[in-house]
């Protein structure tokens, strides 16, 4: 092998290429090694990319330091900011130029450098336009347009010194707008000078109308000239920012001169004097109608615009030859008929402008009408104090407050418009509207009923019956609309708003009619019989709609309301009986005590009643009710303790009555328990008894009988509670007699007593007669013995009862553990008592 190899290599020695060949294939070895890097190194690339678009690598997070921090501003805000801080600073000292040291050059100077400077920049965005430098050309031409204003203070200033500013600015605005305009279309991708020209483009006119020393009214056309010329481009322009300036400014000067004219409609002192003003708000509610029609973004804003001109305009002329009541009235009626144009061809938001801006006056009128209204429902609370003190002159008079009624005679009329036409546009809203408006319909007709006789100041009796037919009138709508929802019409998924209202009308209107009638004997009378044949009616006439609805969730809700709306009805036909019959009383002359007595009828009359209604949902209302009629009585015969006694003894017995009802049984029996008691006491007050034990056993016989009767039917019960508060009601008083007692009957009687409870106590096996007994006995033992022992205690030596203490102490300590065993023997046996 070794041989093999040096023979290869002498071989290869001997065969050696000369230099310029072997200089050859190093080349082309080269040649070949980079172009196998090339291919390699286009392979990378593509994977790196192939791995970017899956995966973007994280960057790796930098090192701390100012260097590594984030840039705060981005280059274009850099920009912007410098464009902005170079365009200030440059209109700041084209104006210091101006106005500063405009003097120190002259007429040619002057006019070379101003435009020069004004022309260059003009033309400079155009040139930064082509260099796709926006943002500089946007500053420059925010600059010449500030220079083009600097060109026409300083023509003001050379050539026109005695010029009226006003109408030089007039002109000045005029002449920028439309150059602004003109520039802005040539140099279209520009942003500023189109809106800079719409806002110059308001001040013309106005600024012409001062110049001339017009009125507020010319001023007003020249602000309403603008807004249509806002309104037009915003009409016949496209999506542009000038298009949007133009219709902010539209609403700005439009409402600044509607506001102007209204303003003058109202201070007009005549019709002639309204009607400039009132052409003027013609012409902005066509515009503004115009508005609604074309530019379906604000046609709601546009129609509520248009019809409250409208109002204004057409109610305002003949507002000066009214009175106001009438000229509200006027309002309403434009306000009325402008309802008929919901049926118009109009885009629906307009439509929607127009019936709010209907409704606004409509409501705007209630509103105006509803002060007199409530002091017509309010009003005779403030001569409750004069009960039958005589028939007033009239309604008026009878609310004892003047709000100047002769200027709202019109308020039922009002109010009466304003109720019809929300029922007839009841059924153009929106379902969940409509029991809405059915109910404010009913709320304002009553109104208008109820402010009727004090607004045409009728006299008291008419007054008094008109008051009386509104009342029975709602009631009325109130239960034979209720009837139908509860027996028909069971599904609904909330009682309906109409009977509500019209219930709480009723009611209110009852209240009312009942004060109002305070003032005259007779009147009293027959009103609160009126208003309990009504009531009691009602109630009545609910009664199937209480009890026989229909089945399902929805019959259950209506049927439940019907049987609300009757106790209710119930209970204030019983109060209205009580006051009926307290009233009658009176009427007849008899003294308070006779009253009460005859009060307790309601009671004695309505527990029948309740029996005979047994699980009624009114006969609860009805008897508690009754029961604050019996409370009454008791008022009422307060200071004459025996018709008090009599009083509570007949409550006791109505209530004892009812008691005989299992359902009525233990509330019933534990009130007339309380009563006869406080009857009792009362009774022996009158009788001027001191005796405690006459009110103290009557009271201990029943609780003791009680206790008895529990402890048959429950013996797990504790002796505390079915013996305690008996025996506790007459040993404890009379303990304390009998601690204030010197003679020896009573404490003998009362030690006789309590020895023998105790003795039962332990017959029995009864912790509380046990220990109450002991310890009374204990104490009237001790008051008795205490003389005696005092009297003993004086006569022995002073030495002698430290003696017997001293001794006593040492007896109960060497018996220390036989007494502590005793007492732990007493404490069971007391623990197995009950």
């Amino acid at each position: 092998m070794t041989r093999a190899v040096a023979e290869a290599t002498l071989q290869a020695m001997v065969n050696l290429p000369r230099p310029a060949e072997e200089l050859a294939v190093l080349d082309r070895e080269l040649a070949r090694i980079e172009a196998r890097r090339a291919q390699l190194l286009a392979r990378r690339s593509y994977l790196l990319t192939l791995l970017t678009a899956v995966a973007p690598p994280v960057p790796p997070t930098p090192r701390a330091g100012p260097a590594a921090r984030a840039p705060e501003t981005s280059p274009p805000s850099v920009q912007n900011a410098l464009l902005a801080l170079g365009g200030v600073l440059l209109t700041v000292a084209a104006i210091a130029f101006t106005v500063v040291s405009w003097g120190a050059m002259g007429i040619g100077g002057r006019s070379l450098v101003l435009g020069t400077v004004t022309v260059a920049a003009l033309g400079a965005p155009v040139l930064l336009l082509r260099r796709s430098l926006v943002s500089t050309a946007e500053a420059v031409g925010a600059l010449a347009l500030v220079l083009t204003v600097l060109d026409a203070y300083a023509l003001y200033r050379v050539a026109l010194p005695d010029a009226d500013p006003l109408g030089y600015s007039a002109a000045v605005c005029a002449v920028l707008a439309a150059l602004w305009a003109t520039y802005g279309l040539l140099v279209d991708r520009l942003r500023t000078p189109l809106p800079a020209a719409v806002l110059t483009a308001q001040l013309p006119l106005p600024l012409w109308a001062l110049a001339t020393g017009a009125g507020q009214l010319t001023l007003a056309w020249a602000l309403l000239a603008t807004a249509a010329a806002d309104a037009a481009l915003v009409l016949w322009t496209g999506p542009t920012p000038a298009r949007s300036i133009a219709g902010v400014t539209a609403w700005v000067t439009g409402g600044w001169a509607l506001l102007t004219a209204v303003a003058l409609s109202l201070s007009a002192g005549s019709p002639p004097d309204a009607v400039p003003p009132g052409a003027l708000l013609l012409a902005g509610a066509g515009l503004g109608l115009l508005v609604a029609v074309r530019v379906p973004d604000v046609a709601f804003a546009g129609g509520l615009v248009a019809s409250l001109s409208a109002i204004a305009a057409t109610g305002g002329v003949p507002r000066p030859s009214l009175p106001l009541g009438w000229a509200v009235v006027g309002y309403l009626l434009c306000g009325a008929a402008l309802l008929t144009a919901v049926r118009s061809p109009l885009p629906r938001a307009a439509v929607r402008g127009l019936g709010a801006a209907a409704g606004a006056v409509v409501a705007g009128a209630a509103l105006w009408a509803l002060p007199p209204a409530a002091l017509a429902l309010l009003g005779p609370a403030s001569r409750a104090e004069a009960i039958w003190s005589g028939a007033p002159g009239g309604a008026r008079q009878a609310l004892g407050t003047d709000p100047g009624w002769p200027a709202l005679t019109t308020a039922p009329l009002v109010l009466l418009i304003a109720a019809a036409l929300l029922a007839a546009a009841h059924r153009r809203l929106p379902e969940s509207a409509r029991p809405a408006a059915l109910g404010g319909a009913t709320a304002l007709g009553w109104a208008a009923g109820l402010v009727l006789p004090a607004a045409l100041d009728f006299g008291y009796a008419a007054a008094v019956t008109t008051h009386l037919a509104l009342t029975a009138g709602a009631l009325t709508l109130a239960v034979y609309t209720r009837l139908p929802v509860a027996l028909r019409r069971p599904h609904p998924a909330a009682p309906p708003v109409l009977p509500a209202t019209a219930m709480i009308c009723a009611l209110a209107g009852a209240g009312s009619v009942a004060l109002l009638a305070l003032a005259d004997e007779t009147t009293t009378l027959i009103t609160l019989g009126v208003l309990l044949a009504l009531l009691g009616g009602g109630a009545v006439a609910l009664n199937p709609a209480a009890s026989e609805a229909g089945t399902g969730a929805g019959a259950a809700h209506a049927a439940f309301s019907a049987r609300a709306f009757q106790a209710l009805l119930g209970c204030l036909s019983v109060a209205t009986a009580t006051a009926l019959l307290c009233a009658f009383c009176a009427s007849a002359g008899l003294p308070r005590a006779h009253i009460a007595l005859a009060v307790l009828a309601v009671p004695a009359a309505v527990a029948p009643l309740g029996a005979r209604l047994r699980h009624h949902p009114v006969s609860l209302p009805i008897e508690l009710t009754s029961a604050g009629a019996g409370l009454l009585a008791v008022v009422l015969a307060a200071g004459r303790p025996g018709t008090t006694a009599l009083v509570l003894a007949l409550c006791a017995v109505i209530a004892a009555g009812t008691a005989l009802r299992p359902d009525r049984r233990p509330a019933a029996g534990h009130l007339a328990t309380v009563l006869f008691v406080l009857a009792t006491w009362v009774r022996l007050y009158a009788s001027d008894v001191s005796t405690p034990e006459a009110y103290t056993l009557p009271v201990t016989v029943p609780a003791l009988v009680v206790g008895v009767l529990r402890r048959r039917r429950a013996p797990e019960a504790s002796s505390w509670t079915a013996y305690g508060p008996g025996l506790a009601a007459t040993l404890l008083p009379s303990l304390a007699a009998a601690w204030g007692d010197t003679h020896w009957v009573r404490p003998l009687a009362l030690g006789v007593a309590a020895l023998a409870v105790t003795l039962v106590g332990a017959r029995l096996g009864l912790r509380a007669p046990l220990v109450l007994g002991g310890a009374v006995l204990a104490l009237d033992t001790l008051h008795e013995l205490a003389p005696y022992v005092v009297q003993v205690v004086d006569s022995l030596p002073r030495w002698l009862p430290p003696a017997l203490a001293g001794l006593l102490l040492l007896a109960l300590g060497a018996t220390y553990e036989r007494r502590l065993h005793d007492a732990r023997r007493l404490r069971r046996t007391l623990g197995r008592m009950r």
